[in-house]
C-alpha cells in the first residue's frame, strides 16, 4: 500500500476543492447512453477523446451503435468505422468481444450485465479479451454506477509529483488509496464524487501535469507541492 502520502484524506479532498474551483463540475462520462459510455471506454485506449468522438459518430450515423448492431456487423466494417480512434483492428476485436459476450450471455442487456456486486461485475469485464482494469473501472463507475475508482496514467503522474504515492505502487494500490480516503457517507454521493474527481484529474494531467515540461507554476494544485 502507498506509504509516502501524509494525511491523505485532507490532501486529496483539498486537491478536489482546488480542481473543482478551477474547472467546475465536469458531468462525466461523455455519452448519450450507458452502452455508448462502454464503447467510448474501450475506444479511448491509447488515443484522445476527439478521435473517439469521430469513431462513435461513424457508428451512430451507420445506425449500429447498439449491442445487436455491432454484433451483426462484420469485423472489418467495425474496424473501418472506428478508424479515427487508432489501432482500429485491435479495437474492433475488443468491441466484438464485448458485444458478443453481452449478446450471448445477457441477450444484449447491459443492465443485467452490470447488475451484480461490484467485484463480480468487474471480474466479468476483466474476463473479456482486451478489457483491463482502467477500462473495466470506467465502465463500472460511469455506465454501471458502481463504486469503482478509475486510475489512469494522469492519476499516477499527479500523485507521484506531489509525493502522494511511490513509483512502485500498482494500479490496485492507488485504487485502494483513493477508495479509502475519498469515500463519502452517502454511497450515491460517493459515485458522483468519484466520477467528477477522475474527470478533474484528467483535466489537470492534460493541461498542466504533462509528461514533459509540466506547468507547475500555473497548476491549480501548485499549493500542494
Amino acid at each position: 500500500m502507498p506509504t509516502s502520502i501524509h494525511n491523505p484524506k485532507r490532501r486529496l479532498h483539498k486537491a478536489y476543492s482546488l480542481m473543482h474551483a478551477y474547472y467546475g463540475h465536469q458531468n462525466w462520462w461523455p455519452g448519450d447512453t450507458p452502452f455508448e459510455v462502454c464503447i467510448g471506454a474501450i475506444l479511448t485506449q491509447n488515443t484522445n477523446w476527439r478521435n473517439v468522438e469521430k469513431a462513435i459518430a461513424n457508428l451512430k450515423s451507420a445506425g449500429v451503435l447498439s449491442p445487436f448492431g455491432l454484433h451483426a456487423l462484420p469485423l472489418r466494417e467495425i474496424a473501418d468505422m472506428i478508424r479515427p480512434a487508432g489501432y482500429f483492428n485491435i479495437k474492433a476485436g475488443r468491441l466484438r468481444a464485448f458485444v458478443d459476450n453481452l449478446v450471448s450471455a445477457y441477450d444484449g442487456n447491459l443492465i443485467r450485465f452490470l447488475d451484480a456486486p461490484t467485484d463480480e461485475a468487474r471480474e466479468r469485464l476483466l474476463g473479456i479479451k482486451g478489457i483491463g482494469p482502467e477500462t473495466a473501472d470506467s465502465i463500472l463507475l460511469y455506465a454501471g454506477g458502481h463504486r469503482s475508482f478509475v486510475i489512469d496514467a494522469y492519476t499516477k503522474r499527479i500523485f507521484l509529483r506531489h509525493n502522494w504515492c511511490s513509483a512502485s505502487d500498482t494500479y490496485d494500490d492507488l485504487q485502494a488509496l483513493c477508495s479509502r480516503t475519498l469515500e463519502l457517507k452517502d454511497g450515491d454521493d460517493t459515485i458522483e464524487f468519484w466520477q467528477d474527481y477522475h474527470a478533474q484529474l484528467v483535466n489537470i494531467g492534460k493541461d498542466f501535469c504533462k509528461a514533459k515540461a509540466p506547468l507547475c507554476r500555473a497548476c491549480p494544485l501548485k499549493g500542494l507541492l
